[in-house]
């Protein structure tokens, strides 16, 4: 049977798959999430390099990082506006 259990080994932690429909799924932990910030709208990127599995928070692509610089722009020109408008 697949079920979520937790054995720490030193500083490694064991776990075991959890069915999820079809799939199975890891659970991380909330205090590895806290640690990480990491929350369930962070982007992972997820590989392996053939013996295990890497699990990394994902580089913003170049259309990502444009559109936070256009984001920057707009509020540092146009912020006093965009609250007035708000309110």
């Amino acid at each position: 049977m697949l079920g979520d259990t937790l054995e720490l080994r030193g500083s490694d932690m064991v776990k075991k798959l959890t069915k999820h429909g079809n799939s199975l799924a890891l659970v991380i932990d909330r205090p590895i999430l806290e640690l990480l910030k990491i929350d369930h709208d962070t982007p992972l990127e997820v590989s392996t390099d053939g013996k295990q599995l890497i699990i990394a928070r994902a580089k913003p692509s170049a259309r990502r990082r444009k559109l936070e610089a256009a984001q920057e722009w707009a509020h540092k020109r146009y912020g006093k506006a965009f609250s007035k408008l708000a309110e």
